[in-house]
């Protein structure tokens, strides 16, 4: 009888199909950061994204875009400025609120939306980065919104003036507007994003966003109307864009009627309190998000 051959297992066979090693420089957080950064901004202006995406932010653009041509125009052929630096923040502010409703849900409730954050969190990216980069990316966002029609406005401006020194005096009036819509995005977009990242759905935290922006307002008019002048000084620490419109009275209103009184250093206060109060807690909703 014959004797059976051995049984073996089968074996494997290794394909080479190509594939290497990467062996280039690996730029590591800070690189990662930066390019997380540019993206967000990007999509602030649905930049890389369909129409659809872009119809909002930049129909709020071309509305402010649109009254800073009309008032230049209107100062080049009067000569007088319909509506200074420092104002211009303040009565567009409505505006301003419906861009960071618009803009902050795209960056930071999509993402929980649609679960990518472990993707991000898988990489040399700390939670922080992730909040720092779309805070940042909506701060720059908000402030282009404000500083380039500012900056158009200066130049009509500029060009209209009869010589060197008008131009001088322009750009003192200028610098201020700036550094007032710079304050203007900061305390927008910090409490925008915070609010955002709390809410999974885009529409719901838009609309959270601008509530959280308006439910107080009647509380500002409810003080204003009190028969005691601290009450009305004090009205607008409860409100984010009548508290910003404060701390503008202080730094930048010369005619020393503010309607603040003396209170103006505590505006300045409350108002760093709340951007910080804003970031330190959004970085404590992605160390949660990051556990969950």
């Amino acid at each position: 009888m014959p004797t059976p051959e051995p049984r073996t297992a089968p074996g494997g066979v290794i394909h080479d199909i190509g594939y290497q090693r990467y062996d280039g420089p690996r730029l590591g957080r800070r690189h990662i950061l930066g390019a997380l950064y540019l993206h967000s901004l990007r999509t602030a202006f649905g930049l890389g994204r369909s129409a659809k995406a872009k119809i909002f932010p930049w129909l709020i653009m071309s509305v402010v875009g649109v009254v800073a041509v009309v008032l230049t125009a209107i100062q080049v052929q009067t000569g007088v400025a319909a509506l200074g630096y420092n104002e211009f923040p303040e009565v567009l502010s409505i505006l301003i609120i419906f861009f960071c409703a618009a803009v902050a849900p795209e960056l930071v409730s999509r993402d929980l939306q649609t679960g990518v954050l472990p993707l991000y969190f898988a990489r040399p990216l700390e939670r922080a980065d992730y909040a720092i980069a779309k805070l940042a990316a909506l701060i720059t966002a908000t402030f282009l919104l404000l500083a380039v029609p500012l900056t158009v406005m200066f130049a009509g401006a500029a060009f209209s003036a009869d010589d060197l020194g008008g131009v001088w005096r322009e750009f003192g009036d200028y610098l201020p507007g700036i550094a007032y819509a710079a304050l203007h995005a900061v305390v927008f977009s910090s409490v925008a994003v915070l609010v955002a990242a709390l809410v999974k759905r885009r529409a719901v935290a838009a609309a959270a966003v601008v509530a959280a922006f308006l439910v107080t307002t009647p509380i500002v008019g409810v003080l204003l109307v009190l028969p005691y002048e601290t009450s009305t000084q004090l009205s607008g620490l409860v409100n984010p864009a009548s508290l910003v419109s404060g701390v503008g009275d202080w730094l930048f209103e010369t005619t020393g009627d503010t309607g603040i009184g003396g209170w103006g250093p505590l505006y300045g206060v409350v108002s760093i309190a709340l951007v910080a109060a804003c970031v330190l807690l959004l970085f404590a909703r992605y160390r949660k998000v990051a556990r969950s």
